[in-house]
């Protein structure tokens, strides 16, 4: 299978996935979410679904909580929009480069201070 097909296939359940986390998720529990890539095996037969979760942890962990129970309808929902033989197994995984991008940004503001203060 050619890499362009699976790198069309990843950006549409990136572009599904999204639709269907922001405007169909009903589950109080789901909080603000960033999916920000997915990566397909080269044979389309899964897909780990990165995201990106905001607020507290205790929202973080409500919010996940809710993205696992949702997985199955997610799941089906592109599998009713894309089209292949078969859907991709889904699997979801934190991405947390923007939070790590969050404490390095935070740690060069209190190095900048502290040099103006000395």
């Amino acid at each position: 299978m050619g890499q362009l097909r699976v790198e069309k296939v990843q950006e549409f359940i990136k572009q599904e996935a999204s639709k269907i986390i922001l405007n169909e998720l009903k589950d109080p529990r789901i909080g603000f979410v960033t999916v920000t890539q997915v990566e397909a095996t080269g044979d389309l037969h899964s897909a780990k679904i990165y995201v990106s979760l905001m607020g507290s942890d205790e929202q973080k962990a409500s919010t996940w909580a809710g993205l696992q129970k949702a997985q199955g309808y997610i799941r089906s929902e592109i599998g009713k929009r894309i089209r292949l033989r078969f859907t991709p197994e889904l699997s979801f995984e934190l991405d947390e480069s923007l939070d790590y991008s969050v404490k390095i940004q935070e740690l060069l503001i209190k190095i900048k201070e502290e040099e103006a203060n000395q």
